[in-house]
């Protein structure tokens, strides 16, 4: 066997792929857990990354008719009461509020006070707090549709937490819509479902597959869900956004009527969607390797690191006032609506330190200057879509003028990497003994990289469902539109309609 090259991670994904996660977060600065158990702190690197995405969604959202509004953290108990279905899907994962205040306990330290008179729920999901508001907001079918988005954090109870992936407090968005007709309601729910998949694809560069969830891994209280899965690089899905179309069950509860054309009253019809900074666990998962983080440049945080190479005095301000121009220069070009961000990187460290920074946060561009790039008027770079050592001189006018293309080919294609590596691990199988093999790792004492997703056969059979999830632990992602044809249970044997896609997740 030939030696393993050194990488800037270790372990390496094969290795131990969910420490290489945490260590990818850890060198790029993004995140850390937080002294709230189950909570982490967002680092300025990794809190630029959602708020690009936020920039994105939230045009996406308003460009669909939507409305940013914002309601309170904490739900009145007696609101998750009136739908029972919901409730008993959050119950275990409810943060509780009981009292007021502290006040001193006569011992040098503080005692709660001030029990409520009904406790407050802090905020899951919104839905109950929501409708109450939607039930004032509308009483005719000329208030309809409503259509409402939320940019807010929420509580669920986690008792195995993951950085980004699965936190007691998250950020996310939620929208909440109301409708005249089930008609639009659906078509709202599938038509933000497309958004989602639009986002994933062209902004996170992550290829998804769009569908319906089975009955048991539906959201609380709704008619359907629908969900975006991607592929992660072990090969496991990541469910990546959901739609869900209420129906009105949750109007009923609220009391979210209206009065019709005909003058009657009616339920309206709601949907709600959202998604959450698992994104970014997504962005890890999907596109970093064994040196560290790699960014879609429509979401990167910057999309070029300067990192001047001065050896003496002689050389600093040469290189510095030829750099400050360069920055200049960049910065008044744009990419995708925005103008072209530059960290100009002049710390007290080698420039390959640097370097080897820049790498691991994932920026797409970093140019290495010293004085011989100068006197030739060249730009040095390296591309975070290429391996560390590829790197190539550009004449500084074409590398200013070019960068728009550059940072557009490296977004094609790291999308196109993550597409290839969901292809060649998405396989059909008919056959329950090659479908047990497919999801049975080689050596149980030590799980590796294996798998992939399956499409094969249901019959429909909550059993099926819980036979396969119990035996493998894989589960359906989704059940896609266009996987109708005439087939056997991968289970069971009996008739099937459709092929469903079936993984391991997170």
């Amino acid at each position: 066997m030939g030696k393993k090259a050194k990488t800037a991670i270790v372990p390496t994904r094969e290795d131990n792929y969910a420490e290489w996660y945490q260590q990818v977060i850890k060198l790029a600065d993004l995140a850390e857990n937080s002294d709230v158990r189950g909570c982490m702190i967002i680092k300025p690197w990794g809190y630029a990354i959602w708020e690009n995405v936020q920039k994105h969604l939230d045009k996406m959202f308003k460009d669909t008719g939507h409305k940013n509004a914002y309601f309170p953290i904490f739900i009145p108990k007696s609101f998750f009461e009136k739908e029972a279905e919901h409730v008993e899907g959050f119950a275990k994962e409810c943060a509780v509020v009981t009292h007021s205040r502290l006040e001193p306990d006569g011992k040098g330290g503080l005692k709660v006070a001030g029990e409520l008179a009904e406790p407050y729920i802090v905020r899951p999901t919104s839905e109950t707090i929501i409708g109450a508001s939607f039930a004032r907001w509308i009483n005719s079918y000329r208030d309809l549709p409503l259509l409402i988005n939320q940019w807010a954090n929420v509580v669920r109870w986690e008792l195995r937490t993951r950085l980004f992936l699965r936190t007691a407090e998250f950020l996310w968005q939620e929208g909440h819509t109301a409708h005249a007709t089930r008609e639009e309601a659906w078509e709202e729910t599938t038509k933000m479902l497309d958004v989602y998949a639009d986002f994933s694809e062209n902004y996170l560069a992550i290829p998804v597959f769009k569908g319906e969830k089975s009955e048991k891994e539906r959201f609380p209280g709704a008619v359907a869900t629908f969900c975006i899965e991607a592929m992660m690089q072990d090969k496991k899905a990541l469910q990546a956004g959901t739609t869900h179309f209420l129906g009105q069950n949750f109007a009923e509860a609220s009391g979210i009527k209206f009065q019709n054309k005909e003058g009657e009253q009616e339920f309206a019809w709601t949907t709600s969607w959202g998604v959450s900074t698992r994104l970014i666990g997504a962005l890890i998962m999907a596109h970093s390797d064994d040196n560290g983080m790699v960014i879609p440049p429509r979401v990167a945080p910057a999309h070029v690191a300067i990192i001047p190479i001065i050896k003496n005095e002689e050389e600093e301000e040469i290189i510095m006032e030829y750099v400050r121009n360069l920055k200049d220069e960049l910065k008044d070009q744009v990419y995708d609506g925005r103008n072209i961000e530059v960290e100009l990187d002049t710390r007290d460290m080698t420039f390959s330190e640097r370097s080897w920074d820049w790498i691991k946060h994932g920026i797409p561009i970093r140019c290495e200057l010293g004085l011989r790039d100068i006197e030739n008027d060249s730009i040095y770079f390296g591309r975070r879509d290429k391996e560390p050592r590829d790197k190539q001189s550009m004449n500084r006018t074409e590398f200013v003028a070019s960068i728009g293309a550059t940072l557009d080919d490296m977004q094609k294609n790291i999308y196109q990497k993550a597409l290839d590596f969901t292809n060649e691990n998405t396989i059909e199988i008919d056959d329950k003994n090659e479908f047990y093999k497919f999801f049975t790792p080689k050596n149980p004492n030590k799980p590796k990289i294996h798998g992939g997703f399956a499409k094969s056969h249901w019959c429909g059979s909550g059993e099926c469902e819980e036979k396969i999830k119990g035996d493998l632990k894989v589960t359906i992602r989704c059940i896609p539109a266009d996987t109708v044809e005439d087939g056997k249970c991968i289970s069971c044997g009996e008739d099937s309609k459709k092929r469903v896609l079936f993984a391991k997740s997170y």
